[in-house]
């Protein structure tokens, strides 16, 4: 029984108190109608998930220093290193090949690889070799070729011959200087035995090209040879 001239709430009695409403708490995926959409810029609000970030390629293809040489070949431009011939060499699928080229990592190992090709002269050899394997065609072509002066074609046939490497032939045609010098001929005077020691040899090759080797290789009639 509720007690007379009580002050309101500080009644004691036996009756339980009246049971409190719940309260409901949302859910953080919930959003309030009247919550305001974010007025900032797209991409910048705090309460924006993050976006999934890329996979990184593999460690072990970042790593492989023969990997990256074939990748700076390629970026060079070189016929053997294509696109096509890479990836089948390594075994890359579509989705491999695409996350190298997203990688800054692996960019960056690239362009590195690139610069120390070039300073050690290893892209310059690399792109001479490429072209030159279409010297013997050309070659061919002149030799073959009946209206072409006659000595041009001979030219072809020695040229296209040095390059095929016949082996002991061009190392018996090669001329070559050997000088001796003796200097125990004072010993010998004396009637004692020279030490080999004081036998010097040097075996050189003469230079080629001189003027007047050209000039008597080239002395035909006409000087067709001079234009």
């Amino acid at each position: 029984m509720t007690k007379p001239n009580c002050v309101p709430g500080f009644v004691v009695n036996d009756d339980p108190p009246p049971p409190s409403k719940p309260t409901r708490i949302p859910k953080p995926d919930v959003v309030s109608p009247t919550t305001k959409p974010y007025p900032g810029l797209p991409g910048f609000d705090p309460g924006e998930p993050l976006p999934p970030a890329d996979p990184a390629p593999d460690r072990s293809l970042i790593d492989n220093h023969e990997l990256v040489s074939d990748l700076a070949r390629f970026a060079e431009g070189q016929a053997l290193c294509t696109e096509s011939a890479i990836r089948k060499k390594w075994r890359l699928s579509e989705e491999t090949w695409e996350l190298l080229g997203s990688s800054d990592e692996l960019v960056r190992a690239v362009e590195d690889e690139k610069t120390r090709r070039i300073r050690s002269g290893a892209t310059k050899r690399e792109l001479a070799q490429s072209h030159i394997i279409r010297g013997p065609a050309v070659l061919a072509t002149i030799m073959d070729d009946a209206k072409a002066n006659a000595r041009h074609r001979v030219d072809s046939i020695k040229a296209l011959n040095a390059i095929a490497d016949p082996g002991p032939e061009a190392a018996a045609d090669q001329e070559r200087v050997i000088i001796t010098i003796n200097l125990g001929s004072d010993t010998r005077a004396k009637g004692q035995e020279p030490d080999p020691a004081d036998v010097i040899t040097i075996e050189a090759t003469p230079r080629p090209g001189t003027p007047k080797r050209i000039e008597a290789d080239h002395s035909e009639p006409s000087d067709e040879w001079r234009r």
